[in-house]
């Protein structure tokens, strides 16, 4: 499949921006401005250079870093899904549940904090004593 321009310059930019080589470069082009400010008496018109560029940078970035996260989430949730189909005992009833809005997820999610019964009823027909399984709760 074929990337438009602006996903494949995304894609492109995202990558080098989150480099080290980019991190290089912005510290360089600071050190620069920083060491330009007795030629130009640290006037207003040599701050000004850099508080515009960066409002720029950090403006542009922020939609190529969103673009960056939608996809990102969007894959995610496609192996999340795929994961959901295999699992032969998984409920694949909220596959789709991400395009709920924040109350019902929150409706669900007391649902599971109060349902001990399926999942914990599995957990002890299947657990195994030597079984040293990592069960954190992200809230």
């Amino acid at each position: 499949m074929k990337n438009s321009f602006f996903d494949s310059f995304a894609d492109k930019a995202v990558y080098f921006t989150g480099s080290a080589g980019a991190f290089i470069a912005a510290s360089i082009l600071v050190l620069v401005w920083a060491g330009t400010g007795p030629f130009f008496n640290f006037s207003e018109e040599w701050q000004i250079v850099i508080n515009t560029g960066t409002t720029i940078i950090t403006f542009l970035m922020v939609f190529l870093i969103q673009k960056a996260q939608n996809k990102d989430s969007k894959a995610i949730q496609i192996k999340l899904n795929e994961l959901i189909e295999a699992h032969t005992k998984a409920s694949n009833q909220i596959v789709d549940i991400e395009d709920l809005t924040e109350e019902e997820l929150d409706k669900i999610h007391k649902l599971y904090e109060k349902n001990d019964g399926f999942w914990k009823k599995q957990e002890k027909a299947e657990s195994n004593p030597d079984d040293k399984a990592c069960n954190y709760r992200y809230k």
